[in-house]
């Protein structure tokens, strides 16, 4: 009886040992011949098992059989198989809680077998109700969250459904690992916490709440071809409520859903009535998403082009009451390569106004031909631009009144400032142009 008590209290201290990682895997190994070299568990129950439950009883079942039988001969093991059964019964019962072992069945071999059927205490698990909190995130935010948490009611099902009620708590490191595994995959930016409330009808009360690094700092631009920019200030304030939502919002998580928030930042604006009432379609980018958030929003129509600019030429010569001009251009485009328009020009320091209609085309979209005609001086003026890149523009006009040609080179420096190299036959200068 005393080498008896010996052996089960070695078992008992390998089990312990193995928990803490001393031992792993399902299996123990032996190289003599005839002798018992892996051992392999299948637990089942009377009632249903939760998969990952039942995994890690077989884990458990098979490192206590594998210390209380690896290496064995053979023969030695089919003499005692009942009672290494018994041993293994006793011990997996002692620190099973909400079930209790029935049965335990030893089969020999180089490959033996461990068979260990189990009975619940009580009542078992019949349905798992999550109920998930997001922590720290607006509505917005919180709605993308909840999509990728869509199926998180799974990884409880697994591991609770079929239980006994009493045997809850043994499944914490399960479901813990469990959840670990689904957020790394489905939403690695937020960490996650639960409490089980057990019972036939269990719940599960989920909180999930965002990893650092997060967003702290939004920088917003707002930018318009089409129409004036400062236009766009009228809605700045709306946008830059909008946008700050992300502050606080984790950076990957920002990154990942990147193409959610510029279409609900573009929709935003879209829906304003002027911007429908001018067709304007928004494009948004966020170029740079770290602690701080570039957002730049680019907001065109491809009906009308509605430009305010003005230039100031330096070290012009001839025509002093023309170096400072404003220009306000108003055109409808009936198609994507025609425009038809009317421009009026203010001189300050003449206090002269001018007007002019026109008609454009594009012939490609980085080549386009300029007819207008000046209402003042009753001349018509013919013109063309060549876009070479985003940033640099060739531009040509003649006056048949004159017989006067001007020929230019626009380089863009940002969307409010451009620098023109002027020239004709009698000058050149140099022109500053601003875009408001």
């Amino acid at each position: 009886m005393r080498g008896e008590s010996l052996i089960r209290l070695g078992v008992l201290v390998a089990f312990f040992l193995w928990g803490f990682g001393v031992f792993g895997g399902l299996h123990g190994t032996v190289r003599a011949a005839g002798c018992v070299e892996t051992v392999t568990a299948h637990v089942t129950a009377v009632e249903s098992l939760p998969p990952l439950v039942q995994k890690r009883m077989e884990t458990t079942v098979a490192a206590i059989a594998a210390q209380l039988l690896g290496g064995r001969h053979l023969d030695e093991v089919r003499v005692s198989a009942a009672q290494d059964a018994a041993v293994i019964h006793e011990v997996f019962d002692k620190v099973l809680v909400g079930y209790s072992v029935a049965q335990v069945d030893v089969f020999p071999g180089e490959e033996t077998r461990v068979e260990v059927r189990l009975l619940p205490w009580a009542d078992v698990i019949r349905s798992v109700t999550v109920e998930t909190t997001v922590e720290g995130m607006p509505p917005e935010i919180e709605v993308l969250v909840r999509r990728d948490l869509a199926a998180v009611e799974t990884v409880f099902e697994e591991s609770l459904l079929g239980l006994p009620v009493a045997a809850s708590d043994w499944t914490n490191g399960v479901l813990k690992r469990s959840l670990n595994e689904y957020l790394a995959a489905h939403l690695p930016e937020f960490r996650g916490d639960f409490d089980v409330i057990p019972g036939a009808l269990t719940r599960v009360s989920l909180t999930v709440y965002p990893r650092l690094p997060v967003v702290r700092r939004i920088d917003l631009s707002m930018r318009s071809d089409s129409i004036p920019n400062f236009t766009l200030l009228n809605h700045r304030r709306r946008m830059e409520e909008r946008v700050n939502h992300l502050i606080g919002v984790p950076v990957g998580f920002v990154r990942r859903h990147a193409g959610d928030f510029t279409a609900a930042f573009a929709a935003e604006l879209d829906s304003l009535p002027d911007f429908r009432a001018l067709s304007l379609q928004t494009q948004v980018t966020l170029p740079r998403i770290d602690e701080t958030v570039d957002v730049m929003s680019r907001s065109d129509t491809e009906k009308y082009l509605i430009r305010l600019e003005g230039w100031a030429d330096i070290t012009r010569r001839h025509n002093e009451n023309h170096n400072v001009v404003f220009r306000f251009h108003a055109g409808y485009r009936p198609t994507r390569r025609d425009e038809v328009f009317l421009e009026t020009d203010f001189a300050p320091q003449a206090v002269v106004w001018d007007g002019k209609v026109g008609y454009a085309r594009h012939f490609t979209p980085s080549t386009r031909g300029i007819l207008r005609y000046d209402m003042k001086g009753r001349r018509f003026i013919v013109g063309g631009e060549q876009q070479i890149t985003d940033r640099w523009l060739l531009r040509y006009e003649y006056r048949w009144s004159d017989q006067k040609g001007e020929a230019a080179i626009r380089y863009r420096m940002h969307d409010f400032l451009s620098l023109e190299y002027v020239f004709d036959k009698d000058d050149s200068w140099l022109r500053l142009i601003g875009n408001f």
